[in-house]
């Protein structure tokens, strides 16, 4: 059993009377990728600036590594990596500068930074980038720069907060692969994102956030099982028309609700109750295997890229 490199109890963050972290609880344990999921305003980024000591902990307990996280412990930020949400890139330096210059706040000899920076290159594939200006990159090779900068002090965890956000499919999927890789070598990923795929690709465990609040946990896998089911019948019809169809499906063992125009039907066979919707000759029906953003639906009644 792996044991736990963070440890949160009833955390909590608030600017003046609103709580944008309420109370939560969580472990991550070593080596695992761990996500917070959830839409924006949800506490993903208060919670993961928390983890990396920039931000102040209201109240609650927060261990990183078995040291107290405030903003001042210096050690726990040597021994973590952050990939932000934002392209902090000095657009003033080439790729290889600004990798330099951020080895200097760790103090890594010029030497062994140089070394480290010709390997991080290659692992991210930018080593033909070496003299390049920022002005010169993709948004794609931005954020492999930030993960090859995240990776110069060679942490024990990395922090990584929406690291696709805008992206092409491409550059998403490639940086999934580097992120997969560093995993592979035993290093602890902390992972924020509203993409449903990236989650199934990278979590062994996440939690699903909401106004400051943890409203499940568990393995991406378990959790569609448990609040969903195997598959999902999409019934686009009028409101009034929800009590017929459920009539009409009673003798089935599958739960239901409305989310906007839509009729979700959750269901583990979904074969035979579509040949009674059949029946009904309803227009606008998709069967599909269940999801994740199936899970958050019903547990928020929204979308995932809604605010709030």
């Amino acid at each position: 059993m792996s044991t736990a490199v963070i440890k949160a109890q009833n955390l909590t963050k608030k600017f003046k009377q609103f709580a944008a972290v309420d109370s939560i609880s969580f472990e991550i344990k070593e080596g695992e990728c761990f996500a917070f999921l959830g839409p924006n305003g949800a506490g993903k980024t208060t919670t993961v600036k928390m983890i990396h000591c920039v931000s102040p902990v209201t109240s609650g307990t927060l261990d990183i590594l078995g040291l107290h996280a405030n903003v001042d412990n210096r050690k726990i930020r040597e021994l973590t990596g952050v990939i932000p949400q934002e392209t902090n890139l000095d657009a003033d330096l080439t790729v290889y500068e600004n990798l330099m210059i951020f080895s200097e706040f760790f103090d890594i000899p010029k030497k062994e930074a140089k070394k480290r920076i010709d390997g991080l290159l290659k692992f991210v594939e930018l080593e033909n980038k070496l003299k390049s200006k920022m002005d010169e990159l993709s948004g794609g090779m931005k954020r492999r720069l930030l993960i090859a900068r995240a990776l110069i002090n060679k942490p024990k965890i990395i922090i990584a907060d929406e690291p696709t956000t805008g992206l092409d499919p491409a550059a998403r999927h490639l940086i999934w692969q580097r992120l997969r890789q560093l995993k592979q070598q035993g290093t602890t990923l902390v992972l924020t994102t509203q993409y449903m795929e990236e989650a199934e690709q990278l979590c062994d465990r996440l939690v699903v956030m909401d106004k400051g609040k943890i409203l499940k946990e568990g393995a991406p896998l378990q959790l569609i099982k448990d609040e969903i089911g195997n598959e999902v019948i999409e019934i686009r019809v009028s409101q009034e028309e929800d009590q017929k169809i459920k009539d009409n499906l009673s003798e089935y063992l599958c739960n239901s609700e409305r989310v906007g125009d839509t009729l979700y039907i959750y269901c583990k066979d979904g074969r035979s109750i579509m040949q009674k919707i059949m029946d009904l000759s309803l227009q606008n029906v998709l069967h599909r295997p269940a999801s994740l953003e199936d899970v958050f639906l019903k547990l928020t009644g929204r979308e995932l890229g809604e605010g709030g």
